[in-house]
């Protein structure tokens, strides 16, 4: 028999939210996002300056720019940043599309655990399940399990060797 093997969905998804990352356009880290609902992806985000505003890379935030001189600490002063982040971004793509991500199981694939704000978004909208990559600090451990947020932290090596092997030459 031939072995054959694929992703399995949550390894899928989660290379889609990494793909997503690719576009950010914050300085200081890149996140990527997708909301899935029945193993289909129904919106997707990545963090960066909204649609209009000059990109973060361009200057467009002041605050990621202070970072990147060592003037603020990770976490410090996080409502001078002007990047939405990748799952917020995500979550407003199902609202401005009119898709309904709260029924149905729907699941957040994230590259970090949300932060405090994107946690209560999710938990608005009915997400019972974030799947992701990294941890974050600001992160509200205690307000997931309350809500009955199920969350699942993937192998990074696994996500990498599915990764890799899209520039592989096909076997023949």
């Amino acid at each position: 028999m031939i072995k054959f093997e694929r992703p399995n969905w949550d390894e899928y998804f989660m290379l889609q939210a990494e793909l997503a990352k690719l576009r950010s356009n914050c300085m200081t880290r890149q996140v990527g996002a997708v909301i899935v609902r029945n193993n289909r992806q129904i919106a997707t985000g990545y963090n960066g300056t909204p649609p209009g505003v000059k990109n973060c890379f361009e200057g467009g935030c002041k605050r990621c720019m202070l970072r990147m001189e060592g003037k603020i600490e990770s976490g410090a002063s996080l409502d001078r940043c002007l990047c939405n982040h990748a799952e917020a971004n995500a979550i407003m793509h199902c609202a401005i599309m009119g898709i309904e991500a709260g029924t149905k199981d729907a699941i957040l694939y994230t590259t970090f655990v949300p932060c405090l704000e994107c946690t209560k978004m999710a938990i608005t909208i009915g997400i019972k399940r974030i799947v992701c990559l990294d941890t974050y600090p600001e992160t509200d451990y205690d307000l997931l399990r309350e809500a009955g947020v199920e969350i699942v932290k993937l192998d990074k090596k696994r996500i990498q060797r599915w990764a890799s092997s899209l520039t592989d030459e096909p076997k023949v």
